[in-house]
């Protein structure tokens, strides 16, 4: 018998008053422009996270030990993305209120709006570090301003927002970049190190961190299993150890991990989002 929550975790287990964790699961991908799939990504990352050990080798510790709550997928409302983003504010917002740490799983990166403008709410000085193949500055595509080629045009006018792992943008974006003087490194970056990097990126980033993962800034011979998958893409350690130095300068107060089609790729890919997900609430809190 499974929960199916994350970890398998028996909900007698998982008190949502004493998590200090909780899950979102988004299944949605209603802007998808490419291969689709990705409203199985939160079920696929779930299932897979039943196979991880609770103890993080590189953490020393059970990170289960903080406590995970695994909240009700959100049901997408048809009526729109506009809607998705809506519905995923609330929800976030109504976690963010406890104090939780809210780890949005998707479906496409549309969500991550909705996270962000609920946790602008509890945390004004918010800023974003993104991660991601494509720059998703496009303020409007296929009709609507918000699909998943406009995330980070969105964000950007909330809060902040530091763009890491890019290698895909249309002449427009790349014009929006240098107009607006955006914080975006492009990758491969060859001419700095990765500590260098995080020097850089730490620069432009407030005390307080959402931090939104498009998992195809990952190369694809990592993780094929995308919608839009860009060659030539960051390495599991760049990503985690880059991701483990930002949470030791600020405080995650919230992530989504997001574009997991598992269809497009093999079962390993589930694995290690769902792997990726628990290092993330690992750093965010670290003792």
């Amino acid at each position: 018998m499974h929960w199916e929550t994350f970890l398998d975790t028996p909900p007698a287990e998982a008190d949502p008053d004493k998590a200090r964790v909780v899950i979102i699961p988004v299944p949605y991908d209603g802007t998808t422009s490419y291969r689709t799939g990705a409203r199985y990504g939160p079920a696929a990352i779930i299932r897979a996270s039943w196979h991880l050990e609770d103890y993080e080798l590189e953490l020393d510790r059970d990170v289960s030990l903080v406590g995970i709550h695994t909240a009700p997928a959100i049901v997408p409302d048809a009526g729109g993305p506009e809607h998705v983003v809506e519905q995923v504010r609330r929800t976030t917002l109504g976690w963010a209120e406890r104090g939780k740490l809210v780890a949005v799983l998707g479906g496409e990166h549309t969500i991550a709006i909705g996270a962000v403008k609920a946790l602008r709410e509890t945390h004004p000085d918010l800023s974003v570090l993104y991660l991601d193949a494509h720059a998703d500055l496009q303020d409007r595509y296929m009709g609507t301003r918000w699909g998943h080629a406009s995330v980070a045009r969105r964000i950007g006018e909330m809060c902040p927002v530091v763009e890491v792992g890019v290698r895909s943008m249309s002449l427009e974006e790349s014009s929006f970049i240098r107009e607006s003087n955006l914080s975006v490194h492009l990758w491969p970056d060859a001419e700095r190190s990765l500590q260098t990097l995080a020097e850089r990126i730490l620069e432009n980033l407030t005390p307080l961190v959402y931090v939104s993962v498009d998992l195809d800034v990952l190369d694809p011979s990592i993780m094929a299993a995308v919608g839009t998958p860009e060659p030539d893409g960051m390495s599991w350690g760049e990503v985690t150890a880059l991701l483990a130095a930002i949470a030791r300068q600020r405080k995650i107060v919230g992530f989504d991990l997001t574009e997991l089609s598992p269809g497009e790729g093999p079962e390993a890919c589930a694995f290690a989002a769902a792997k990726l997900a628990y290092k993330i609430i690992g750093y965010a809190t670290a003792p």
